[in-house]
C-alpha cells in the first residue's frame, strides 16, 4: 500500500494549538498519556485472549521505553492489542475527521470538555507539546499487517504499510523538538524519563521497562485484599507515598462498589506535619484513575478539617476533562468525598473504643484541626463532637462529651465550658472557675483557638439533640440556683452604700473599658474577675479577629470584685475615706485580671510602677 495523506479541515490548526498550549498545564503528562494508552492496549489484549482461545496469549506483556539522546527521540512500545489501518485513522486521526467549527466550539465549552478525551484522541496529541514529529507503527492482534501513522501536527498525517512487527502491539516514536529555553527539560534524558514515570505511572499494573530494567513498582496495594497485606507493607507504602520517616498511626482501606466504583488507602500520620496549621488549603490525598496518577493534594476528595489524612483514591469511572487534570463530574466527587468521610469517622470511633492511648495520640496531634469541622460541616458536627476529647476541672485525664455528661449533676442544664487561654495551667487558674468548682460542677477546659468560635456559634451550628455548650465566661451564667442568687442579691444590697464610692472611682478610671463594676459573693480565692458582657465576645476572640485583619468594636467587660477578699475589704475603706491610692489599686486589679485573660497591660510601664509602689507601701507598713 502506498502512502496516503489525510488533511485536517481548516480549523484543525487552531484546534491543535489550543490542545497543545492551553489544555495541558504540565508538559510531563504527555508520557503519562502514552503509558496509560499502552496499559489499556495490554488490558484489551488480555481480555480478547480470554474470549478467543485461538488468539496467541501474551507471554511477556510489557511497556518498553527507549531514549536516544543523540537522535533526540523517545520511544514508547507495547505488545498489546495493536491497531489496524482503519483504527489508526479512527483513534489517532479522529481530530482530522472532526475538525469542524462545531467541534472547535464544543472543545472550548468547559461544560462539554469531559466528553472529548475518548472521542477525539486528545491525549495522544499531547505529544506535540514536546515533539516536532510522531511516528506510530502498529500491528493488530490476530492479523499479519503492520501500518505506520506519521504526523508533524501541522494539519495532516499519513498512513502507509510498515515493516512487519514480529508481535502485535504499537510503537510510538517522538522526534523531540529543540527548545530555546535553557531551563527546559530534556525528554531524552534518562533521569528525566525515570522521574516522570515514577511520579505518574509507578502503579501501572504492567511492567514498564527502561534500560533493561523494570522501573515502576506496580505495588498498588489498595487494589489487593486486606488479608494479603502485612502491616510492614502498609508502613512501607506510607513512607514511600509521604516521605515521612515515622510509622503511620493507622490506615483505612476503602473499597466502594456500586453506581460509583473506587478504591482507596488512607493513613493517619502519627504526628502533625509542620505546615498543618499554617496552610489550611493543604491536603494529602492523591488521585489516581486506574492506577494512573492524576494529581497530588486533591482537596475535593476530603473535608478541609480532615486535611491531616494522607493516602490515595483510585477511581474506575471518574470523568475528567480533556487534560485529565480538572475534575468535571461533581456528583461522583461528592460520592467519593462522603465515602472517605464516613470511613474516617468509622475508623476514629473504632480507635477511640479499642485503643484509648493511640486515640489520645491522634487527638493531641490533630484534634485542633478536626474540631474545625464543627463550624464547617453542620451535617457532621455531632459526629465530631462525639469524637472530641477535652480536659476538665475534674482531673488531669482526657474525657469525651459523653463521659462528661454521665457525670453531670441533676438539673444541670448543659455542658459548662471555659475557653480563653492556650495554656491549660493558666486556664485552670482562672477566677471564672471558682464559683463552679466551689459548687461541685465540672467544667470543660478548652484551649484551642477554634474553641472560641465553637462556643460563640454553638447555638446555631449544633443539632438540637446535643447538650448545650454553656460558656461560663459570660456574666449571665452562674453556678447558683435562682434562690441562691436571690439570697446573694439581698446580702449585696445591704452593702450597696459601702460599695458605691469604690464603684464610682473604678468607673471614673476605667469607664472606657468597663461596662460595669459590681460586687461579688461568688468569688472565693481571687479578689477580682473579668466577665464578658452578655452577647459580647471574649478578649481572645477579639484578638483573633484583629489578627485576621478585621476590626471588631472594642468590647466593654464587667469587673467583679470579691467583697469578702482582704484586698477588696481594705480598698472599700480607702475609697470611703477618699484615699487617692484607691484608684491605682483598682487599676492594678483590672490589669491583673487582664493578664489572667492572656492580655498584656496596655501601659506596661505604668503597671510596673503601680506594683512597685504597692510593694514599697507593704514593706514600709511591715
Amino acid at each position: 500500500m502506498s502512502e496516503e495523506r489525510y488533511y485536517f479541515q481548516s480549523e484543525a490548526a487552531e484546534l491543535l494549538k489550543m490542545m497543545i498550549s492551553s489544555v495541558y498545564s504540565n508538559k510531563d503528562i504527555f508520557l503519562r498519556e502514552l503509558i496509560s494508552n499502552a496499559s489499556d492496549a495490554l488490558d484489551k489484549r488480555r481480555i480478547e485472549c480470554l474470549k478467543d482461545s485461538e488468539l496467541a496469549e501474551n507471554e511477556n506483556p510489557e511497556i518498553k521505553i527507549a531514549a536516544d539522546a543523540d537522535a533526540k527521540t523517545l520511544t514508547v512500545s507495547d505488545n498489546g492489542i495493536g491497531m489496524t489501518r482503519d483504527e489508526l485513522i479512527n483513534y489517532l486521526g479522529t481530530i482530522a475527521k472532526s475538525g469542524t467549527k462545531e467541534f472547535l466550539k464544543a472543545a472550548k465549552d468547559s461544560n462539554t470538555q469531559s466528553e472529548l478525551i475518548g472521542q477525539f484522541g486528545v491525549g495522544f496529541y499531547s505529544v506535540f507539546m514536546v515533539a516536532d514529529k510522531v511516528e506510530v507503527v502498529s500491528r493488530k492482534l490476530g492479523t499479519g499487517e503492520t501500518f505506520r501513522f506519521e504526523s508533524d501536527g501541522d494539519g495532516s498525517y499519513t498512513i502507509s504499510e510498515a515493516e512487519q512487527r514480529s508481535e502485535c502491539g504499537t510503537t510510538i516514536t517522538l522526534h523531540l523538538r529543540q527548545s530555546d529555553d535553557e531551563g527546559a527539560k530534556n525528554y531524552a534524558d534518562e533521569w528525566t524519563v525515570r522521574s516522570i514515570i515514577e511520579k505518574y505511572s509507578d502503579f501501572i499494573s504492567w511492567p514498564i521497562v527502561f534500560k533493561d530494567s523494570t522501573i515502576n513498582s506496580r505495588k498498588a496495594i489498595w487494589q489487593r485484599p486486606d488479608s494479603e497485606i502485612t502491616e510492614e507493607e502498609y508502613t512501607e507504602f506510607y513512607k514511600h507515598l509521604t516521605h515521612d520517616w515515622r510509622d503511620p498511626l493507622t490506615h483505612i482501606k476503602i473499597n466502594a462498589e456500586g453506581s460509583t466504583n473506587f478504591k482507596g488507602l488512607l493513613f493517619i500520620p502519627s504526628e502533625a506535619p509542620f505546615d498543618l496549621f499554617m496552610n489550611p488549603e493543604a491536603g494529602g490525598i492523591s488521585l489516581y484513575i486506574n492506577r494512573v496518577f492524576i494529581m497530588n493534594d486533591c482537596k475535593d476528595l476530603i473535608a478541609g478539617y480532615m486535611r491531616f489524612i494522607r493516602g490515595v483514591v483510585d477511581s474506575e469511572d471518574l470523568p475528567l476533562n480533556i487534560s485529565r487534570e480538572i475534575l468535571q463530574d461533581e456528583p461522583i466527587i461528592r460520592v467519593i468525598r462522603r465515602s472517605t468521610q464516613r470511613k474516617v469517622f468509622a475508623e476514629l470511633k473504632k480507635l477511640l473504643a479499642s485503643d484509648r492511648e493511640k486515640y489520645i495520640k491522634f487527638w493531641t496531634a490533630f484534634g485542633r484541626v478536626f474540631k474545625e469541622g464543627i463550624m464547617q460541616d453542620s451535617e457532621h458536627a455531632k459526629n465530631i463532637l462525639e469524637l472530641a476529647l477535652f480536659r476538665t476541672t475534674a482531673n488531669d485525664e482526657w474525657t469525651t462529651l459523653a463521659e462528661y455528661e454521665s457525670r453531670m449533676k441533676d438539673g444541670q442544664e448543659g455542658v459548662y465550658c471555659l475557653a480563653g487561654r492556650d495554656n491549660l495551667s493558666a486556664l485552670r487558674a482562672s477566677p471564672k472557675l471558682e464559683e463552679f468548682v466551689n459548687k461541685g460542677y465540672e467544667v470543660l477546659l478548652m484551649t484551642d483557638p477554634v474553641d472560641e468560635v465553637i462556643l460563640n456559634q454553638a447555638a446555631w451550628v449544633l443539632p438540637e439533640d446535643v447538650k448545650k455548650l454553656i460558656n461560663i465566661a459570660s456574666d449571665k451564667v452562674s453556678a447558683y440556683t435562682e434562690d441562691e442568687k436571690k439570697a446573694n442579691d439581698e446580702k449585696l444590697k445591704e452593702s450597696e452604700s459601702e460599695f458605691e464610692p469604690l464603684k464610682k472611682i473604678a468607673m471614673e478610671i476605667l469607664g472606657d473599658k468597663l461596662e460595669s463594676v459590681r460586687p461579688s459573693l461568688t468569688l472565693t480565692n481571687s479578689p477580682a474577675c473579668l466577665k464578658d458582657s452578655a452577647g459580647g465576645m471574649s478578649l481572645r476572640m477579639e484578638n483573633m479577629l484583629r489578627a485576621a485583619g478585621q476590626n471588631p468594636p472594642v468590647q466593654k467587660r464587667v469587673l467583679e470584685l470579691n467583697v469578702n477578699h482582704p484586698v477588696v475589704r481594705k480598698l472599700l475603706k480607702m475609697a470611703e475615706a477618699g484615699d487617692e491610692r484607691a484608684g491605682d489599686i483598682v487599676k492594678v486589679l483590672y490589669e491583673q485580671s487582664m493578664i489572667l485573660e492572656g492580655a498584656v497591660p496596655e501601659d506596661a510601664a505604668g503597671f510596673v510602677k503601680r506594683i512597685n509602689e504597692l510593694m514599697t507601701l507593704a514593706l514600709k507598713d511591715g
